[in-house]
């Protein structure tokens, strides 16, 4: 692994992976040639450990490596009886497409895809009917794996024109199809019993997998994984943390994402036992079976934190007051000993005065954070199972008070950064590196540099700039889209993340906006904005739009009026619609402002209409808080580009605190 930053070169600045603590890749797996040979290893080395367990399945599911390797072979032997050839000599493997949700027959059937010598093209089974069938016809499939019967059934009439050779079920259900072979999951372990499994000449060049991401017109894009993209995840992670095998593991963010995808390979590496668990359960689960490892996106910790806040309150006044007297200390007791530690994004380089300012706060205050800590915070991680060594999050940036109160009660979270097209980490905050507020230094053999977006110069550390990405995690492209791959990869292999953003001088990448349109909130739902303003725009009140919430809830929107308009249906109802520096009303008119509760109700209305008519809605589309602007996005102003494009980042700083208190 190299470790080399030019920091001094003329160029400007590539972070690119520094040498981590012990960290020293596993020579076995570093060979493999495939995906699956890394399952290979593992079931030889953790044969009897358990791999997963589902608890809420009916009946309960649990299985050692050995067996789960097994019903991988099964079912990648079963695959090739059916017609999927090893495809060793073929250039262009064969696809099928695997749309179901977590479950331990995901794996089964997402490694025995592999196996057989096919690519899997991955989607989960409460997408839109209309998109999964889009991810079917552009892949090519020859095969389908599905859930169950009823999403069978829910996209069966799509299927006409699709030449499909064959259907599996997941599940143990029976369907006689006079257009279709269907087996289900048992018939296809079977099947594959009785069959000898051919073998398949795969390199880390071969493609493994497509991953549909939206692209900016909100047409899904199919990012293509290789084996070697993916290997470099497995063989990478350990440079942030070693898990030791029977470790647990609670799975709650879908198996077919990208993050959770790959961090599953990573864990099974390792002889971790992984837990399923949901939205419903994952509160007492967490209790019930003490994970050491979670991994989810920034709401799932607000929910938890919610939580124990929730019982915060519950308690006598006299209790609240004790906890929240506590909380105040070590919230200065821990942004003292960032400082010390040189971990306080603010101040990575403090003075020799600042420093000993800190450490002697750190020392008189340490008693009164172990006593904090001795009465509340251990509750509270005896509540989450007593065993977390840290979570990572991802799909956005987490709130400070968060990182902050995690902090405080001893749990560790590291934040981390990503895409789908790029396997997804590139970068992540180490344990003994975990600067809050940044999304960590990068991995193994990975660079990372920021260049200015207009000229695409490279700029120093600490100037915010396009983030660009180089290194083996990278994706070989978009799947028959040569001209969207150009523009996201340039000839030297740097990939476009469409993100802006800076490199400290330690390396570490922060993340401070998007060049991209894309909006992720925090349930890590990504929404491509453009379609959904085009909608809104439909409606006579509203003459530009612009949507934001990236890392909140909900959507927000920064509307600018159609001020003719709405003075037109304002007089309609005997109301006269006072703008600044504009004459009184007129008699008999009630005067109104753009603030008065009939304007925003107006616009919550049409804002509501105009978005659920909208084809494809989906809740998460569904615009929360609204802010009216008198001054139009325009040339002159800068907020609109020659082709009168809006410039999302400029209006973003424009309109930074109004969007804050927006979503206060």
């Amino acid at each position: 692994m190299t470790s080399t930053t030019s920091a001094s070169q003329p160029s400007g600045r590539v972070s690119s992976s520094p040498m981590d603590s012990n960290y020293t890749p596993d020579p076995e797996y570093s060979r493999a040639q495939s995906l699956p040979e890394i399952w290979t290893i593992a079931a030889k080395r953790f044969a009897h450990v358990t791999a997963v367990h589902d608890p809420h399945s009916q009946p309960e599911v649990k299985l050692t490596y050995a067996e789960l390797h097994q019903n991988m072979l099964q079912f990648a032997a079963g695959l090739q009886a059916l017609g999927i050839q090893p495809g060793y000599a073929d250039p262009h493997p064969q696809r099928v497409s695997l749309f179901s949700d977590n479950s331990p027959r995901w794996l089964v059937a997402d490694q025995g895809i592999m196996r057989s010598g096919a690519v899997n093209v991955v989607r989960g089974s409460q997408a839109d009917v209309d998109e999964l069938l889009f991810i079917l016809r552009n892949s090519g499939s020859i095969a389908l794996v599905v859930q169950d019967r009823e999403l069978f059934q829910k996209i069966r009439h799509g299927l006409k024109d699709v030449p499909l050779q064959f259907v599996v079920l997941l599940s143990d259900e029976v369907i006689e199809d006079e257009s279709f072979k269907v087996l289900n999951f048992p018939q296809i372990l079977e099947l594959g019993a009785q069959t000898s499994l051919q073998p398949t000449q795969q390199t880390p060049d071969t493609l493994a997998t497509l991953m549909y991401t939206s692209g900016t017109s909100g047409t899904p894009k199919g990012v293509m994984l290789s084996h070697g993209n993916l290997i470099s995840q497995v063989i990478g992670c350990p440079a942030v943390v070693i898990p030791q095998p029977n470790e647990r593991v609670l799975s709650i963010l879908p198996i077919w994402h990208c993050y959770e995808r790959t961090f599953e390979y990573f864990i099974f590496a390792h002889g971790c036992t992984q837990i399923y668990t949901n939205i419903r359960h994952v509160k007492k689960d967490i209790k019930d079976f003490k994970p050491h490892y979670m991994v989810g996106v920034p709401r799932l910790w607000e929910s938890i934190y919610e939580g124990i806040q929730k019982q915060f309150r519950d308690q006598p006044a006299s209790k609240q007051r004790l906890v929240n007297y506590f909380l105040d200390v070590s919230q200065e007791f821990i942004e003292a000993r960032r400082i010390v530690q040189g971990l306080d994004l603010k101040n990575l380089k403090p003075s020799p005065v600042k420093r000993a300012w800190a450490a002697a706060q750190v020392a008189a205050l340490a008693p009164l954070h172990a006593l904090g800590d001795k009465l509340v915070y251990s509750k509270v991680r005896q509540g989450t199972g007593g065993n977390i060594k840290f979570v990572v999050s991802g799909g956005g940036s987490i709130a400070d008070h968060l990182e902050d109160f995690f902090e405080i009660v001893g749990i560790d979270i590291l934040g981390g950064y990503g895409l789908t097209e790029t396997s997804p980490i590139t970068n992540v905050r180490r344990p003994w590196r975990n600067v809050r507020g940044a999304d960590g230094q990068p991995m193994p053999d990975t660079e990372i540099r920021i260049v200015d977006p207009e000229t695409r110069q490279p700029l120093p550390a600490g100037q915010k700039g396009l983030v660009l990405i180089r290194g083996p995690q990278v994706m070989q492209g978009y799947y028959n889209n040569p001209e969207a791959t150009a523009k996201a990869i340039d000839p030297d292999g740097w990939f476009d993340s469409g993100d802006l953003g800076m490199v400290t001088e330690q390396d570490d990448l922060v993340i401070t906006g998007r060049a991209k349109d894309t909006i992720v909130l925090t349930s890590g739902e990504n929404i491509e904005p453009q379609p959904i303003e085009n909608a809104c725009i439909r409606s006579p009140y509203i003459d530009q739009i612009m949507l934001v919430g990236q890392d909140q809830r909900s959507l927000g929107a920064l509307i600018v009026p159609n001020l003719d308009a709405l003075k037109a249906w304002a007089a309609k109802q005997n109301l006269h619609l006072q703008l600044p520096d504009e004459a009184a009303a007129p008699s008999g008119h009630e005067t109104i402002s753009l603030d008065s509760k009939v304007v925003q109700d107006l616009f919550r209305q049409e804002l509501n209409r105009e978005v659920k008519n909208r084809p494809g809605y989906r809740a998460d589309d569904r615009i929360g808080p609204f802010r009216l602007l008198l001054e139009p996005f325009s040339i002159e102003n800068g907020m609109l580009t020659q082709t009168l494009k809006v410039r999302r980042a400029v209006v973003m700083d424009r309109y930074h605190d109004m969007i804050d208190k927006m979503f206060a």
